[in-house]
């Protein structure tokens, strides 16, 4: 204890200490407490009450550290007043120390000097992240408190100076590395906590490592079944993980022993690797240029995940620090793996939803249709947009705003939400619409998008968004033409291409779908539609772009639709959004176009 230079005094270092516990864990009280035989000295401190702060030392009886130093193990307190180790404890009653969590502080010769503790005032049911994030620290703790007494070691040491000072640089030098690698344990648990996709953890560890071990390769090999697949550098830096991408679980393979066997494995040479695996495996190794790799197994709930391999292009000896902070680092590398694919998995389902609900097109005489979907860039994206087309049946005689059939309904809206909960949704709301022009056949589109709002409000199913809604007829008075009435929910005004006057944009709306606004007046416009014409519906992810006008690109669109309204509606439609929309966009685009072909030209 005297060694370490430390007393009933402040002492910057350990105050940082404290602090960290106290910012890291989220405690109101963090302690460096030091254990002497009638007292606990507590050089380093934060958020405790007087006269505590200022003496810097309780006598035993206001100890709960003490039990940390007798036992040798951490002490983990929710409530100490109702453990019989502390119920007894002054510190209980005059210090307020209700919730305990304090770790060993050791040594050079492993004996237990005090704790560092995280300290709160009520009952805590402490987490394994918070109890994770405290070990880490009071290991970085323990490298400083013994870097201190080497110091004075070596300072004790002169009549031997020289073997002396080697001795203490090497053991700084190895305690340095030990306070580094606890640093990098504390980035490894925030930068690991907040992947999502398993591309993200593999940068994620890359970097962590890179910085420390300087490996020239870092990748990670998943176990899926009785396979073993590595996830591709998406930079092609590595050709050899797309030339061995898969391989058996059983293959002589230094990673997929790891993890099989769930235990780490080292290949220390090449003539190692040439006795012991596979020829593949030989030349995989050599195409990185590897001479020394290590690879530790990721740790699952009940065999390992996979593995994560490191690779150096020299010798490289992995010692019993090396190997503590791989595991570790493969423990956190392992919850952001189980996160990736269960968040991976939730997309997956939601995509596939999504795109279910997006039927083929009917066929009608006398008109051309085509449809685009592009999902956002993003995969952790998926939304709410949709377009529909389908067949109306005969009206009854009377109807409110046909007094003949509609044809054909056409739909484009987005459902506000980038999730599972917005995909569910888009495909509520695309059956309610049709149920509502079921249930009121010639009554237009507004009366649909009006049953639809009442029954959204009604039974509480809380969608909200934009539509455009739209019944087209074949116009009654003008042959080969066809009528359009549509009822705007807020939603991007559609474009028109008319043969004689150019392009049109429909800017008719009303307010958008929000369950909580009064029920809204939905109008339905008209606009006839002669031989030649073609329309657009699209959502905001086709014009939509952060820093830019929406207004502008809708002209964009604009603009490329009169210029090029004479090429195949597929092709159009390719042609719009690669050249209108972002290769990156943040959302997705639904595109639903429609064309009123020319009559063909009379024989002679």
């Amino acid at each position: 204890m005297r060694e370490t230079g430390l007393t009933a005094r402040a002492d910057a270092g350990m105050d940082r200490f404290a602090r960290l516990v106290a910012e890291v864990v989220g405690v109101p009280v963090a302690l460096v407490a030091l254990v002497e035989p009638s007292r606990q000295i507590l050089p380093g401190m934060v958020g405790l009450a007087q006269p505590w702060a200022r003496t810097r030392q309780t006598p035993l009886t206001h100890s709960l550290c003490r039990h940390v130093v007798a036992e040798g193990e951490p002490l983990v307190l929710t409530d100490a007043r109702r453990d019989p180790r502390s119920c007894s404890s002054l510190a209980t009653g005059e210090m307020g120390v209700v919730g305990y969590a304090g770790m060993p502080l050791l040594d050079v010769d492993g004996e237990v000097l005090g704790s560092l503790c995280a300290i709160d005032t009520r009952p805590r049911e402490w987490t394994a992240r918070e109890l994770g994030l405290l070990e880490d620290l009071a290991a970085a703790c323990t490298a400083e408190l013994r870097l201190r007494i080497v110091s004075r070691q070596r300072e004790a040491a002169r009549a031997d100076e020289a073997d002396a000072r080697a001795a203490a640089a090497e053991a700084a030098t190895r305690y340095r590395g030990a306070l580094d690698r606890s640093r990098v344990m504390l980035r490894a648990a925030d930068a690991l906590a907040n992947t999502t996709g398993l591309d993200q953890v593999r940068r994620q560890v890359r970097d962590l490592t890179r910085s420390d071990l300087r490996p020239v390769y870092v990748g990670l090999a998943l176990a899926e079944g009785k396979t073993m697949r590595r996830l591709v550098d998406a930079t092609g830096s590595a050709p050899m993980e797309l030339a061995y991408e898969t391989y058996g679980l059983e293959d002589a393979w230094p990673t997929a022993h790891a993890a099989r066997e769930n235990r780490t494995v080292f290949v220390r040479d090449v003539a190692q690797l040439e006795a012991e695996y596979s020829k593949d495996a030989v030349a995989a190794f050599h195409s990185l240029g590897l001479v020394s790799a290590v690879c530790v197994p990721l740790p699952g709930a009940v065999i390992p995940l996979g593995s994560l391999v490191l690779g150096w292009d020299r010798p490289h000896e992995t010692d019993i620090l090396e190997q503590a902070l791989l595991a570790t680092l493969a423990g956190y590398a392992a919850r952001a793996v189980e996160r990736a694919q269960f968040v991976d998995e939730r997309i997956g389902v939601a995509r596939r939803m999504q795109e279910a609900l997006l039927t083929d097109l009917p066929d009608v005489p006398g008109l051309e249709l085509a449809a685009l979907y592009r999902p956002a860039a993003s995969e952790e994206l998926v939304g709410g947009d949709w377009y529909d087309a389908y067949h109306l049946p005969t009206a009854a005689e009377g109807g409110e705003e046909s007094d003949s059939p509609a044809t054909l309904a056409l739909s484009i809206g987005d459902i506000t939400g980038h999730d599972l909960t917005a995909t569910t949704l888009m495909g509520q709301v695309r059956s309610m619409l049709r149920q509502a022009d079921l249930d009121h056949p010639g009554r237009g589109p507004a009366q649909a998008v009006r049953a639809f709002e009442h029954a959204n409000a009604g039974l509480d199913i809380g969608a909200s968004g934009t539509l455009i809604h739209a019944h087209l007829r074949p116009h009654p008075e003008s042959r080969g033409a066809w009528e359009l009435t549509w009822a705007n929910a807020g939603h991007p005004p559609p474009l028109l291409v008319h043969p004689d006057t150019g392009v049109h944009l429909l800017e008719e709306h009303g307010v958008l779908l929000f369950p909580g606004l009064a029920e809204a007046v939905r109008t339905a416009y008209r606009r006839p539609l002669p031989p030649g014409s073609l329309l657009l519906l699209y959502t905001d992810g086709l014009v939509e772009r952060p820093g830019t006008d929406i207004s502008e690109a809708i002209d964009a669109v604009g603009r490329f639709l009169g210029d090029h309204a004479g090429l195949p509606l597929r092709e159009l439609l390719q042609t719009l959004a690669d050249t209108i929309a972002s290769p990156d966009a943040s959302d997705d685009i639904a595109v639903l176009a429609l064309r009123v072909p020319r009559p063909p030209a009379p024989r002679r």
